[in-house]
């Protein structure tokens, strides 16, 4: 099956222990993620997230359900002023440690897999967004980097850096 790029949702940010959780949503599917999935990724949050270390605390979550039993939880949060901690989770993957095929049995990944082709077009956004309102402003504007999300679309074709 040729590659072709998926659906990019931004839902609401949310607040989970302690953290500003800006949100993306990848899927193949028009419908979005199943409710069920996105709770069960929420649930197992709070296991990925870095303790709080004086920089801002603001996380980006990109949720990918798979094509087909898998989904992905990534965890990107913003450490040390400008750095990002990774931590990811697995649902219905058995190749990756999970024990079943459930979407919503999300378990912990120690890979040091930072996200798939579909999973990445949020880190460079979040780069460039936490640059502008958090590290050049003489005063750091933390709800504005949570208002600046990548618009919603595809996981691809995106004008922004490709060459003529």
């Amino acid at each position: 099956m040729p590659f072709s790029e998926k659906l990019l949702t931004v839902p609401p940010p949310l607040r989970v222990a302690g953290r500003h959780v800006k949100r993306y949503h990848v899927t193949a599917n028009p419908a979005g993620i199943e409710p069920e999935v996105e709770q069960a990724a929420r649930a197992i949050l709070p296991e990925l997230l870095p303790e709080p270390d004086g920089t801002p605390p603001a996380t980006f979550v990109v949720l990918h359900r798979g094509g087909d039993d898998g989904a992905y939880l990534n965890a990107y949060s913003w450490v040390w002023d400008n750095v990002l901690h990774f931590g990811g989770a697995a649902a219905g993957q058995p190749v990756l440690g999970c024990p079943d095929r459930d979407p919503t049995h999300f378990v912990p990944s120690a890979r040091p897999w930072i996200g798939c082709v579909w999973e990445l077009p949020p880190i460079q956004h979040e780069r460039d967004a936490w640059v502008r309102h958090l590290l050049t402003p003489d005063v750091p504007d933390l709800t504005a980097y949570l208002a600046d999300s990548l618009p919603a679309g595809t996981t691809g074709d995106r004008a922004v850096g490709r060459p003529g």
